[in-house]
């Protein structure tokens, strides 16, 4: 099968060791900086703050830790950065904003401190840290929500509805791009009066949209019916119609803007590592497909975030996902659990499963993971660490497109 593997061309070394590119200057004589990020649950953001410390166990991420935390200890607050973040469940959204710190990721309630983090907050350190001027992100993510469907740019059309979907009764035409409207909306009410968020922003010295940060595509890659299986000879990628409308998005989006050379980081999906399935694989390549396009060369890049995907981490998650496994055969009484013949009580199978983790899990295993862990795989395990770092990322090909275009 054809693949993709330009769309990589941006290396993660070069990502994560690229100095600073852009110089402080006076404040005064430059306008605030604002970036967009996009996206579904995972530019929510579900690591939870408990798990900071395992930042430090590591040496080459721990000085980026000390940059997390003020000298009290607790989770930085931003004094040159501010973000207005808006997000909800179903149709209940709102809008939570003031100075940049831990705690703007996934929002049960949009305007209360949800107590876990998304790439948001080491983004804007290194904003922070890179600009004398404000910098100002404007967050909108849902969890659950489709390119396809949810996030629909414009120019892809009306979604068309697949037969599975009018069975269930699902995805009717009319909520086709919903997000992407709300999206919209809300970074031009935002734009609309600054300093609402921005107490000190000063109309006079203006603003510059300075980058855009996507990511997306859980949704989009469990999609069979929109993203029909394929032959195993067939030299198509089956997710191909989602590089066309991601190109669309960042058409669309800019023009939207009024933003046509907006640097444009596509974060693509790692969850599993660098040793995924082949549909995972497949996917990532049709996400990072756009940046090779001549007409996005220099602005637009894609940043893989498997390198961040914590090795040590998934190895533990898998065996207590064993664990789980046992718990259901128990329950259905499958033949291949020790419950077979349906003997055992519930208090019997609680007994079974303890022991059964027991000898599967190491105690060391158990403190490594309540240390770093604190959700599910599909969210990177909800590792501060693993977020903090594609924070970092995406920020630093954004000053690198930045650096690029301001060359003679």
């Amino acid at each position: 099968m054809t693949r993709i593997r330009s769309s990589f061309v941006f290396s993660l070394s070069f990502v994560l060791t690229v100095s600073l590119l852009t110089l402080p200057t006076p404040a005064a004589d430059k306008p605030l900086k604002i970036f967009i990020l996009v996206g579904q649950s995972n530019m929510e953001g579900h690591a939870r703050v408990e798990t900071f410390d395992y930042i430090g166990d590591d040496p080459t991420t721990a000085p980026l830790l000390k940059k997390m935390r003020d000298t009290d200890g607790k989770p930085r607050v931003c004094d040159g950065a501010w973000i207005s973040y808006y997000t909800g469940r179903g149709e209940q959204n709102g809008e939570g904003f003031g100075k940049l710190t831990a705690g703007y990721g996934s929002r049960p309630n949009p305007a209360e401190d949800g107590g876990k983090i998304g790439p948001e907050f080491t983004f804007g350190i290194t904003m922070n840290e890179t600009f004398e001027e404000p910098v100002l992100i404007i967050k909108t993510a849902w969890g659950g929500k489709s390119l396809f469907y949810d996030f629909r740019p414009p120019s892809a059309g009306v979604y068309s509805r697949t037969q599975d979907d009018i069975k269930k009764g699902r995805r009717p035409e009319s909520g086709s791009g919903h997000y992407y409207r709300l999206m919209l909306n809300h970074i031009k009410l935002v734009l609309g009066d600054i300093g609402r968020v921005v107490p000190d922003y000063d109309p006079e010295q203006g603003y510059e949209i300075a980058g855009f940060v996507w990511f997306q595509g859980f949704n989009d890659m469990v999609s069979r019916d929109v993203y029909p299986i394929l032959p195993k000879d067939s030299s198509v990628n089956r997710f191909a119609k989602y590089s066309e409308w991601m190109a669309d998005f960042i058409r669309d989006v800019r023009n939207d803007l009024d933003a046509p050379k907006m640097p444009f980081v596509i974060g693509v999906m790692g969850v599993g590592g660098e040793e995924a399935n082949e549909g995972n694989l497949e996917f990532r390549e049709a996400m990072a497909a756009p940046a090779t396009l001549s007409e996005f060369s220099g602005n637009v890049v894609a940043i893989p975030t498997s390198p961040f995907w914590d090795k040590p981490l998934a190895a533990i998650q898998e065996k207590y996902e064993k664990v789980n496994q046992m718990a259901y055969l128990l329950r259905t009484q499958n033949k291949n659990a020790a419950n077979a013949d349906g003997s055992m009580s519930k208090e019997d199978q609680q007994s079974y499963l303890k022991e059964y983790e027991a000898k599967l899990v190491s105690p060391e295993e158990v403190a490594l993971r309540t240390r770093g862990a604190s959700n599910a795989g599909y969210h990177y395990l909800g590792c501060a660490k693993t977020f903090a770092l594609m924070g970092e990322a995406f920020a630093r090909a954004i000053l690198e497109m930045r650096n690029h275009d301001a060359k003679p």
